[in-house]
């Protein structure tokens, strides 16, 4: 993973609707974008960004790319996804929401045998608050420098938990939401990896939510793995069991060996990270103490 004021970022779908909205925002940052892609739109600009065609054509002129964002239709994403890892391109984030599963699975596979990051689908990528990077939707202005990374399933929850980190004084390494879906690129597992790794981050804050078993496999690898100290904060408790959640989480249907049969439920992910002695907050707002308390 490389996430640096230097890294060269594309994004792809930038004629769209999100992608008009946020990449102007991005670029106010310090995002260093140096290209965008729209299919119809080649030889155009915004924002001083000049946008191509096809990812293959705008390389030759601007160098090559560390990191593409999609804001790309769904039914899109898999065909601009596989344009990208075709032209060298190894960090790939995907905003959009709604990717057919099928698809993701298509590209988990070619991720893997690639080497390439994939963050998302349904996601707010990435912020490095203090480094100029914004890759995503992340509103810039809740987040400040400091010593936390938050790692969270919900982008709008990402957002508060931010914002009430740093009406607390406590900024963050970086922000990431790794997205909602089924289905999603990078794991908590990489990500809480990469922070235990990291220098500038001292205590990680976790947010999860209901259904699946991202939760439950973060809370067990984090008790086997990790040395710095880590808070977690899940969504959905009060949900009925089988509620379709869309943004907030998922189908409860997983019933995966070894972790329990209630696994995907609210209790079973609490009782997960009690188990790995982490500090599980039941309020956004109990967070910043539960992380001054970690810090001392």
């Amino acid at each position: 993973m490389n996430f640096n004021p230097d890294s060269k970022v594309l994004v792809q779908g930038i004629t769209e609707p999100l992608g008009k909205l946020y990449t102007p925002l991005m670029k106010a940052y310090g995002t260093n974008i140096v290209a965008g892609i729209s299919p119809g739109y080649g030889g155009q600009q915004l924002e001083d960004i000049p946008i191509f065609n096809m990812v293959e054509q705008a390389l030759p002129t601007v160098g090559p790319v560390d990191t593409t964002i999609l804001f790309v239709s769904p039914y899109l994403i898999l065909d601009a996804a596989l344009e990208a890892i075709a032209a060298g391109i190894r960090q790939i984030i995907i905003v959009t929401e709604g990717m057919p599963p099928l698809d993701m699975v298509h590209l988990t596979r070619k991720a893997e045998a690639t080497d390439t990051l994939i963050v998302g689908p349904n996601c707010p990528g990435i912020i490095v608050p203090g480094q100029n990077v914004l890759l995503g939707t992340h509103p810039a202005e809740f987040y400040t420098p400091g010593p936390v990374g938050l790692i969270s399933r919900s982008g709008t929850l990402t957002y508060e938990i931010a914002l009430e980190l740093t009406r607390s004084g406590l900024g963050q390494s970086i922000g990431v939401g790794i997205g909602g879906d089924s289905i999603v690129g990078s794991s908590f597992p990489q990500w809480l990896q990469s922070l235990d790794e990291d220098d500038t981050t001292e205590v990680i804050v976790l947010v999860g939510e209901i259904g699946g078993d991202s939760e439950e496999v973060a809370a067990r690898y984090i008790a086997e793995v990790i040395d710095k100290p880590v808070i977690a904060y899940l969504a959905g408790r009060t949900v009925p069991k089988g509620k379709h959640m869309g943004h907030a989480g998922a189908i409860i249907a997983a019933q995966v060996a070894e972790l329990g049969t209630e696994i995907g439920t609210a209790e079973s992910k609490i009782a997960a990270f009690k188990r790995a002695n982490i500090p599980v907050a039941e309020r956004p707002s109990q967070i910043p103490a539960l992380v001054k308390k970690a810090l001392h």
